[in-house]
């Protein structure tokens, strides 16, 4: 059921995508076949034209969620995309920057003069506000501290002073708290008069009279079967699972999908609750990391707009790019070694693509299982020795069975029993190096405090090109000349 209403929302906005591009299409059309047309009162009929264009194009923004009109503007070119922000109502600009990736948010930002930021910013919450800070201009964060009443500016205060990646930058502060001496009537109560509740809210957090520290937490289920006259002490849960805001923001996710958490508490040293954590924070976060990490994997520096200008994109991709040419010319330095064996076996040229791609993708398997146990916390010096001996032993297995398979062809081609066993034994050797290189570089790079994702399929197949070739090679120059 879940899966099947993920596609129809997927859907939705794909389709809400191909209306605002055919609308846009429509509206060039028009306007440029009015523009042509020989007319009495020409330049009046063209500005209704355009005026009318545009309202539908708004109208049809304004039915749309915040979420699926990112997805539009995210899927625009520039100029588009700035001519619909144009179009969407002022009131909702804050929720839809919110929504859209930091790249194309910084194009829409830019779009903007510091009135329309600081009116979108005030439309927010205050852990909004937080998220949106870094892209926002410094004069627009002073100006907005100013216009915030003292409880809102100490809260934005504290919010933006926490590293992006712990509990504190996801936390908010947007909660319902209780007292346990009071009975579930009394609560009830409370909140009927509240009129509605804190989105993602499925428990109330209970709190001592003097201090405001945590003592428990009443779920919503709780209080609706519980009989009215008990009091909240003695239906709380007094265990709750607990987040403290320099927690790192992986542990927090590892939590609420270990426990099934719809929301947490945030408490201090002094276990004061602060704040809370709730599963759509938690999830766009694990959503961002996801594409970091994918981005990280292939070199890339940062997120990148798809419709960013030629130059910007080019300098997002230098880096990797210049690491792989540098690794390019070892691997050619590693060929030039043994021109002279190639010179009188040219089957060899044929053959020791095969050795480097195959290490390179066996390394690619073994890195993407280290990367993932990395980032669950599955990792740690007592089970690693475990884990490079089972690595190397699956090294082995798949070098006697792919090893003896590719020897088979290579003799089947060439007719040379030593060629096959040499193209077998390299291959052995170098799927071996794949699984070492495949633990030790996204260790090494997380050991260093680095993203273990970033870059390390690019240095993982550069090695194991770089050693295919020289292990083929010197074997055949060894045993074939």
């Amino acid at each position: 059921m879940a899966e099947a209403e993920e596609i129809k929302t997927r859907e939705g906005a794909k389709q809400s995508l191909r209306e605002v591009t055919a609308l846009l299409q429509k509206q060039r059309l028009i306007e440029e076949l009015v523009h042509k047309q020989q007319m009495p009162r020409h330049e009046l009929v063209e500005s209704l034209v355009h005026k009318q264009n545009l309202a539908k194009l708004r109208n049809k923004l304004d039915e749309l969620h915040p979420a699926d009109v990112a997805h539009i503007l995210e899927a625009l070119p520039l100029g588009e995309r700035l001519s619909v922000w144009d179009l969407v109502k002022a009131e909702r600009d804050g929720e839809i920057l919110l929504e859209v990736s930091d790249a194309v948010r910084e194009t829409l930002i830019e779009h903007m003069d510091s009135e329309e930021l600081l009116a979108a910013a005030e439309t927010l919450d205050t852990d909004e506000i937080a998220d949106l800070a870094p892209d926002l201009p410094r004069d627009v964060i002073q100006e907005l501290l100013l216009s915030l009443d003292v409880h809102k500016r100490a809260r934005l205060q504290s919010a933006l002073s926490y590293p992006e990646d712990t509990v504190g930058a996801l936390m908010d502060f947007d909660m319902v708290t209780i007292r346990s001496d009071v009975t579930l009537e009394v609560a009830l109560r409370y909140l009927r008069r509240l009129g509605e509740l804190p989105d993602q809210t499925d428990k109330l957090f209970v709190v001592d009279r003097e201090e405001g520290a945590l003592v428990g937490v009443l779920p919503l289920k709780r209080l609706l079967i519980h009989d009215p006259e008990v009091h909240v002490a003695a239906v709380m849960a007094d265990d709750p699972v607990t987040l403290h805001p320099g927690d790192q923001a992986a542990q927090a996710a590892q939590a609420f999908e270990r426990y099934d958490l719809v929301s947490a508490p945030v408490v201090d040293e002094g276990d004061r609750l602060i704040g809370r954590v709730t599963v759509d924070a938690v999830l766009d976060f694990i959503r961002e990391e996801s594409d970091t990490d994918l981005l990280n994997l292939a070199g890339l520096r940062e997120e990148e707009d798809l419709f960013s200008t030629v130059w910007k994109s080019a300098k997002n991709r230098w880096m990797w790019l210049a690491v792989n040419l540098c690794t390019a010319f070892i691997a050619s330095r590693v060929i030039d070694l043994f021109e002279g064996t190639i010179a009188k076996l040219v089957a060899l040229a044929a053959l020791m693509p095969i050795i480097a791609g195959i290490g390179g993708n066996s390394g690619n398997q073994t890195t993407t299982l280290i990367i993932r146990a990395l980032a669950l916390g599955q990792i740690n010096v007592g089970n690693a020795r475990q884990l490079v001996t089972k690595e190397v032993g699956i090294s082995l297995l798949n070098g006697v069975v792919w090893g003896s398979a590719v020897g088979l062809f290579a003799y089947a081609l060439y007719q040379q029993v030593s060629l096959g066993l040499v193209m077998a034994s390299a291959m052995l050797l170098n799927l071996l190096v794949a699984a070492i290189m495949g633990i030790l570089i996204p260790l090494g790079m997380h050991k260093l405090g680095r993203d273990p994702a970033l870059g390390s399929s690019v240095l993982l197949t550069a090695t194991t090109d770089s050693m295919g070739f020289f292990i083929f090679l010197g074997l055949a120059k060894i045993f074939l000349t």
